[in-house]
């Protein structure tokens, strides 16, 4: 039997019916809401593809069942930015160029921006150690790294 949920994504109130509670909130965002953001990837909370903020915190939506999140804030990669008013880490990400095939940019963007929110000038340390675990089988993570740095000094208007 359906159960009704109200979900919070991007701002936008979405009520749904579900028939499982235990039902991962990537499926919820990709099936039942249509959107094309996050990405699935390992499917195991592993890889990062599927990176959402939950309440301003990075999770993996793959493994985060919609029953955990009912009273909770979705904040999507579509949700960070946009082509007329990017975030940003966006503006810094084209600028070095960070993405190439871009499967793991979900993970990268919505791990850095938390980063930024938590530490607005973060060390080249705290951004590796913050990333660690997003996988990226182009190997753009000194880009990624480079970006991040990029965008903290926009923030904070040390852009060099």
């Amino acid at each position: 039997m359906a159960k009704s949920y109200s979900i919070s994504v991007d701002e936008v109130n979405r009520t749904l019916e579900v028939d499982d509670p235990n039902m991962p909130l990537l499926y919820v965002l990709r099936d039942e809401l249509g959107m094309n953001n996050p990405r699935f990837g390992c499917g195991l909370g592993q890889c990062g593809a599927c990176t959402v903020h939950i309440d301003g915190q990075p999770t993996r939506s793959c493994v985060t069942p919609l029953s955990a999140i009912s009273s909770s804030k979705i904040t999507t990669l579509a949700g960070i930015g946009s082509a007329n008013a990017p975030h940003p880490l966006q503006s810094a990400w084209i600028v070095e160029e960070a993405s190439q095939c871009g499967y793991c940019l979900n993970g990268f963007l919505m791990t850095g921006v938390a980063l930024l929110k938590s530490s607005p000038s973060p060390t080249e340390m705290e951004i590796k150690t913050a990333v660690e675990n997003i996988k990226c089988r182009c190997g753009t993570h000194l880009a990624v790294v480079r970006a991040i740095k990029r965008a903290s000094q926009m923030m904070v208007g040390d852009v060099k």
